[in-house]
């Protein structure tokens, strides 16, 4: 998929590339679609997990795990090239519904948030709706990473990111 993004990829490659059977790949994927989205779950939600910050109390942890899982998913060559390729695969996670994905996000969100309500460090307020302005907010510049940084610097975006996001929970 990396390789020639995922309108051109097909089971019958991903199979013959994985050394198992298209019979195999069939039972547990019936189509690439399907795979795909648990590829980028599987995929991401590994990624986010490498995330590791420290910080003195919630919000400036939840604050820079936020720019630091933008940064690894901005490098990240799968989601790059379904951007580049496929970018309305993506579509109805900004429309339509959340994705696993980003349930698991939000999911790790509102525990941040309710640590924060709990320090003191984030204002009161919903955690449940704050912690989806925090994943929406974040979302937008991942899936928005080259028209972003067309003409700015992605480190000063991520920068202004974190001031606003600090802000916006102080």
């Amino acid at each position: 998929m990396v390789e020639v993004g995922v309108r051109r990829t097909t089971l019958t490659d991903i199979a013959k590339r994985a050394g198992v059977s298209r019979m195999t790949l069939y039972r547990r994927f019936p189509d690439v679609g399907t795979l795909v989205r648990a590829l980028m779950t599987r995929e991401f939600t590994a990624l986010l997990q490498r995330i590791e910050v420290t910080g003195d109390n919630a919000r400036q942890r939840l604050v820079a795990q936020a720019i630091a899982g933008i940064r690894l998913l901005a490098a990240d060559p799968l989601l790059r090239r379904v951007l580049d390729l496929d970018a309305e695969l993506m579509l109805p996670y900004l429309v339509r519904r959340l994705g696993s994905t980003q349930k698991l996000v939000e999911a790790f969100l509102v525990a941040q948030v309710e640590q924060g309500h709990a320090d003191g460090s984030i204002r009161p307020g919903s955690a449940a709706a704050q912690a989806r302005l925090v994943l929406l907010t974040t979302q937008s510049l991942v899936l928005s990473i080259r028209p972003a940084t067309t003409d700015l610097d992605f480190e000063e975006l991520l920068a202004e990111l974190a001031a606003y996001l600090d802000g916006a929970l102080s």
